[in-house]
């Protein structure tokens, strides 16, 4: 079994670690937090513990390591890992600069390693149920796609809004339209803590003529997790917030010109909501990368589509500044 360490035991990290104790054999566990260490160490005896990263890193018998720790430290432990001879599952977003990101690909296509971003919602099978409406050509030419990530908190002050809601729907929105954007702006407020931004609109434009919005926001009376795709037949609805319909499907569309007041009439007809399978999204993204890791499935393009998010967030970042 690949033999798996956890960098990080905060937030994300212990959902990691249930995950890959049952998938694989977790051999180690690393945060700074000894507090940290004693508690999941006692949930996982089997794995040594430790504060010092360059002490698992150093572990000739470790295959890979899953890094979830505060996103400014993701470049750096990613790259020590990866210089290791380490595979590595990094959290959203695995560097904060486009030079950063492009040289742990380069360093790892150069060693035949894996690097493989934490872009969890590509995983969900509401989202791969609407890429596969768009391939398919159910929908008809897709025309646009906007998103809704809002909430009223959690406020934080160490990343904007953009960098900590923005980067799930800009993975999805790249991952369904497979266009890199010609076109990245977004706009912003920093309400409550000066220099971070709790309200974020962004637009983006693809070298095909489709186009994007997202809404992001701490600061909303509405808590929503909602993607729309507007195709030229029908149009479809991903709401991460309904425990059963999570797509909807609307066949409504523009159908002719009316011949009175050169108006468009349009056409309606059946909603529905395909049935969603219930698997768990972290569960299937650790088993992608334990596939990749045994061989299976192309790696280097999973490193290269997580360089496209970090590009494109780059360049949100520097309009917004």
């Amino acid at each position: 079994m690949t033999r798996i360490a956890i960098a990080g035991l905060g937030y994300w990290g212990p959902n990691l670690a249930r995950n890959f104790d049952e998938l694989a054999e977790l051999t180690w566990l690393c945060d700074l937090d000894e507090g940290l260490l004693d508690r999941y160490g006692a949930r996982y005896p089997q794995a040594s513990r430790t504060t010092d990263f360059a002490e698992l890193v150093a572990d000739p018998e470790l295959d890979a390591v899953v890094i979830a720790t505060p996103v400014p430290t993701h470049y750096g432990l990613a790259k020590q890992a990866l210089e290791a001879g380490k595979h590595v599952l990094v959290e959203k977003p695995p560097a904060m600069h486009a030079a950063e990101m492009d040289e742990l690909v380069a360093l790892a296509a150069g060693r035949g390693l894996v690097l493989m971003p934490g872009h969890l919602l590509l995983y969900h099978p509401g989202v791969r149920k609407l890429k596969e409406l768009i391939d398919s050509g159910d929908l008809g030419e897709v025309l646009c796609l906007y998103g809704n990530r809002q909430n009223l908190g959690i406020v934080r002050t160490n990343e904007n809004a953009l960098w900590s809601l923005g980067v799930h729907d800009l993975s999805v929105i790249l991952y369904l339209i497979g266009e890199e954007p010609t076109e990245a702006v977004a706009h912003g407020n920093a309400f409550l803590t000066p220099g971070v931004e709790d309200v974020v609109f962004c637009y983006l434009r693809f070298p095909s003529g489709k186009i994007a919005h997202m809404h992001l926001s701490w600061l909303d009376p509405h808590k929503m997790r909602k993607l729309t795709v507007v195709g030229k037949e029908k149009m479809a609805v991903f709401d991460d917030m309904e425990l059963e319909r999570k797509v909807t499907i609307y066949e409504k569309a523009p159908w002719q010109t009316a011949e009175n007041y050169g108006e468009w009439q349009t056409r309606t007809g059946d909603i529905f909501s395909p049935k969603i399978a219930n698997d768990e999204p972290l569960r299937l993204e650790c088993q992608h990368f334990l596939a990749l890791v045994a061989g299976e499935g192309d790696a280097a393009q999973v490193a290269r589509d997580g360089a496209v998010v970090v590009r494109a967030l780059e360049r949100l970042t520097e309009s917004l500044g």
